[in-house]
């Protein structure tokens, strides 16, 4: 079978949604398939709309020797004009239109990304949730639901952390891209809150220097500017490290497509205090970790403050996320769904 992929730029892991491409994409190769990358310019969603009136585009598509096209869903400013090789398919990781913003915004991101996947022919998406809110906008038929791999950072079955020493502060880690839309604010203002000693690692790239800046203020304006590390972005081995060092992950979205940063950390033991708004519900149960609506620092502080002063809690919330895992897809099981649905078509 020859795919061809569609997506911005390089396909590395810079994000879940990339890492879900990649992994698909590694899997399909891994089965003697033919993966054929087609890498368009990054820019933003305005100049985007452009690349529907690019020749070299049109023809770089209808050039493609492909039995089937994913096309990630990010990609729909630059392709909902555009004419696709079928069968294409939609890579569904969460919808733009379903993040927070203004009103015009949010109204334009809806039509751009109903056009698009009006002309798809088939969607794969990465939970129940994402296909509801695709379902909103159109019949996604046929359609199937891969759930992401957990195990990326971890060789073999799930593991636990290493005891934790009860007299040390309570380790908590966010991880990913360092943007307003991942919720710093308000795990920040949430562990301000909390009455017992605590510290917080930053894990993730850096693209908007003056957010970053604005963050550390905030720090230094709540008084804890000595717990919390930025440590931008670092290596799979290196980020292992740092959540297997780690008690809690938290990460409070605004809103979230799945949510695979937390699905990893629940690899190692780590509880989350994830965002209610998106996928997380899908595997955050409150046995495992605590859902928090966006903003609702003071959720975040009872969750974190909780696991600080009840070692019991903590404990049990830890084996209930290693279960979790234990009972979810890998990524070669993913990858093996989306191959078996693509074969279909």
């Amino acid at each position: 079978m020859r795919v061809g992929v569609v997506v911005y730029g390089p396909l590395d892991c810079r994000s879940g949604g990339y890492l879900y491409d990649r992994r698909v994409a590694d899997g399909l190769r891994a089965r003697g398939d033919t993966v054929v990358r087609v890498s368009l310019p990054e820019t933003g969603p305005r100049r985007a709309l452009a690349h529907n009136l690019r020749p070299a585009v049109r023809r770089r598509l209808a050039a493609l020797d492909v039995d089937v096209l994913l096309v990630d869903e990010l990609c729909h400013p630059s392709l909902a004009f555009c004419p696709l090789p079928a069968p294409a398919v939609a890579v569904v990781h969460h919808l733009r239109a379903s993040e927070p913003g203004s009103a015009p915004r949010r109204r334009v991101d809806r039509a751009l990304e109903r056009r698009f996947l009006a002309r798809c022919d088939a969607y794969v998406c990465n939970g129940e949730t994402t296909r509801a809110t695709v379902a909103e906008l159109v019949d996604p038929h046929p359609v199937v639901v891969a759930r992401p791999g957990w195990n990326r950072l971890v060789d073999g079955p799930p593991e636990g952390a290493a005891p934790r020493d009860p007299d040390a502060p309570l380790r908590v880690v966010t991880v990913g891209t360092v943007l307003p839309r991942k919720g710093h604010p308000t795990l920040l203002d949430g562990l301000a809150r909390v009455d017992a000693p605590w510290t917080l690692d930053v894990v993730g790239s850096t693209p908007a220097p003056g957010y970053v800046a604005a963050l550390r203020a905030r720090t230094a304006a709540l008084g804890v500017a000595d717990r919390v590390r930025f440590r931008g972005r670092v290596s799979d081995d290196r980020l292992c490290e740092r959540l297997r060092d780690a008690d809690v992950f938290a990460m409070p979205s605004t809103y979230e497509g799945y949510g695979i940063a937390a699905l990893e950390a629940m690899g190692v033991g780590c509880p989350v205090v994830a965002s209610a708004a998106g996928g997380a519900r899908e595997f955050v149960d409150g046995e495992n970790g605590v859902l928090v609506d966006p903003g609702d620092a003071a959720g975040v502080a009872r969750a974190v403050g909780r696991y600080a002063r009840d070692p019991a809690a903590l404990g049990a919330a830890t084996e209930a996320a290693l279960e979790t895992v234990r009972a979810h897809p890998t990524w070669t099981e993913t990858a093996t769904r989306v191959r078996a649905f693509l074969r279909s078509l």
